[in-house]
Parts: C-alpha cells; structure tokens; sequence
C-alpha cells in the first residue's frame, strides 16, 4: 500500500521577505524583489515559522504517525526548514534524501541552487552523495531535465511523486514528507496554493490500468480533508489550480 504524503512548503526565506517588503512599501526606492539573491536561506520570520510547524507537526499530526521517509529539496531554504521543523525527526533516525526533483521552478538565482560540494559544507546533517550531479545545472542541455518547460516540469513531478509512491523501505501506514516549493507543488504536484510553512496531507489515489489513462494519472493525489480548504495551519489559499497551469511550451 503507498504512503500518505505531507507536502510542505519552506518557511518565509529571504527573498520572500524582500518582496513582501516591496509589495508593503511601493515608494520606496531601495526595495528590491530579492529575486537576485543566489539560493537565499531563510529570514528571522522564517526560522521562527519553520520551528511553529515543527511544534505543530509534532504534538499533532505526527503524534501518533510514524514516518519513514523525509524528502527535501536541495536548496538552502528548503534544507533549513527541514532541520528546524523535522530536525527531531532526523535524531530519531528517519532517513533523509536530498533530491533535485523537488527543487523550484525557475532559474532565476534565488531559484537556483548552489553546488553539492558546498552544501557539504554548509549542511553535514545531510547527504548529498546521491544527489543528482547535473544540480543546480538548469539551462544547459546536461540539465534539461530540471528546465523551466512544461514537458520539463510535468515529467519531473510524476517521477518524483512515483518514487514517493513507491517508497523504498517505507513501512504499511508510515508517512512520506516532503520540504519542497510553493511553485512545483502548485503546477505539477499538487495543483493547491501553499503558504510558507503550510502543508498539506495526500493519498495516492488508484492507479488505473495501463493504456486507460496518460502517465499522469499513475501518480494524482487525494487530499485528506484534515487540510484540504487552507492547508494544516490554515494560511493557505483554497484555490484549486490546474495541472500545468502557466507552464511555457519550451
């Protein structure tokens, strides 16, 4: 039987605040949309999200669930929500798995990721040996995979959400988590809005028969009700968005 899966969504980082900022303060000329920030971490708000999401998750959600896999994007905001709120997780001893596939969309700088190696570095909690070594590689042919294109991004969310579907050495009734991005989730996820540090919890749904339905139906998702009007924590929007919606042709 496949996991459930708790999709959540990173907390405030930098570059969110710096457009928060602009969005608040129209007249001021020093405001920037922080979208030149290379992999920004996460701002003061941020970490204090990530840590009420982790209180909630624990005295709530995963009171009494058990998990048996984390996976998080390896991006710097993503990493850092991940040892905030999940942290107590990780020293119980849940495996963890940095994967390129849950990164965001865009290669814009604060979409875009920093080397292997120097997350290494600045993330020893975590290992990246398996990691995919085109990241952060977005633009070049060696990193098609990863483009911001429709074919690009649909494909890279069934394979993502198929190898959680499939979770290997997941247990009947464990749980999957996944710290990833509010733009992948909501094109070619999970088709919901999600506020920083919100989440929102997913069954597999049947998978048809071969031939009945395109690749896409193996992998659609069925929200618990727990979190499906505004998410977990009730920040998030309730529209309900289309699959692929606003994704280039190329």
């Amino acid at each position: 039987m496949p996991p459930s899966v708790v999709l959540i969504r990173h907390a405030e980082a930098l570059h969110n605040a710096a457009k928060e900022h602009m969005l608040a303060h129209p007249d001021d000329d020093q405001a920037v949309t922080g979208e030149g920030i290379l992999d920004p971490g996460l701002s003061d708000l941020g970490r204090k999200q990530a840590a009420e999401l982790g209180e909630h998750l624990k005295g709530g959600l995963l009171a009494n669930r058990k998990v048996g896999l984390i996976v998080v994007s390896p991006m710097r905001r993503t990493l850092e929500t991940c040892l905030i709120a999940l942290g107590w997780l990780m020293d119980q001893g849940v495996r963890v798995e940095p994967d390129a596939r849950w990164q965001e969309l865009w290669d814009k700088p604060c979409d875009t990721g920093v080397s292997a190696a120097q997350l290494a570095a600045e993330f020893p909690q975590f290992d990246f040996s398996r990691l995919d070594p085109v990241y952060p590689d977005k633009t070049s042919a060696a990193g098609a995979a990863y483009r911001y294109s429709r074919a690009a991004v649909l494909a890279r969310g069934r394979a993502a959400l198929q190898d959680v579907r499939d979770c290997s050495g997941c247990a009947d009734g464990e749980l999957v988590l996944v710290v990833t991005h509010s733009g992948f989730l909501r094109r070619s996820v999970a088709g919901r809005w999600f506020a920083n540090a919100d989440y929102r919890v997913f069954d597999f749904a049947p998978p048809v028969a071969e031939g009945e339905e395109d690749e896409s139906a193996r992998v659609q998702l069925v929200e618990w009700d727990l979190t499906h009007e505004h998410g977990g924590l009730g920040r998030s929007s309730a529209e309900i968005v289309e699959w692929g919606d606003g994704l280039p042709e190329r």
